[in-house]
């Protein structure tokens, strides 16, 4: 955990010229609205408030990122798919996410956070699709709100939809999947990114 744990926020970017260009070993952070992104990257990086929560979807209007004491970072991206959020406004977090997704070099992951209740959305698909062969970790959170056996069944569908692609159960209340998630991330960082970007 221990370079999770010195997680700490370091800047954010409204607009494409305010992504940094230094190639730092990066993992990104992506999900739906509202979805349980903050309290993930919290539970993760074992803070109760790195991230800002909200029970506002859209909040975030930024791409965030934190530096982590390796010179690594954490980058939480706005969440999509949230329909009162004006148009113009989804637009340009779009277009902004795409241009960090395609100029991050050093992108070592991508965490997609999913609520276990309504998994694999299209735009979660879309965004599956899109980014290639980056890797993926998919966190199926808000698992505490099901029943073991909903549990188990959610689990083995998203498994055998994403047969390339880590997939686990997680809870920032019950803390489960806290520990996989913290392992598989601490790999990522040590082992750099593996490939440039998503096609």
């Amino acid at each position: 955990m221990e370079a999770l744990a010195t997680a700490a926020f370091l800047r954010a970017a409204a607009r494409e010229g305010d992504l940094p260009s230094d190639g730092a070993v990066e993992i990104a952070f992506a999900g739906r609205s509202n979805v349980g992104k903050s309290s993930a990257i919290n539970a993760l990086a074992g803070r109760k408030a790195l991230a800002r929560t909200s029970k506002t979807p859209g909040r975030t209007q930024t791409i965030n990122f934190y530096g982590l004491a390796t010179g690594a970072r954490l980058v939480d991206l706005p969440g999509y798919g949230y329909a009162r959020v004006p148009q113009a406004m989804r637009e340009r977090w779009r277009a902004l996410v795409t241009a960090y997704l395609q100029s991050a070099r050093g992108l070592a992951g991508v965490v997609l956070i999913m609520d276990a209740r309504h998994p694999l959305t299209p735009l979660d698909e879309q965004l599956i699709a899109w980014l290639g062969d980056v890797p993926l970790l998919v966190l199926l959170s808000k698992a505490d709100k099901l029943s073991r056996n909903a549990q188990g069944a959610t689990l083995r569908s998203v498994q055998q939809r994403l047969r390339r692609h880590r997939v686990t159960l997680f809870s920032s209340v019950t803390r489960q999947g806290v520990e996989e998630g913290r392992d598989l991330l601490e790999q990522w960082l040590e082992a750099g990114p593996e490939i440039k970007g998503p096609r």
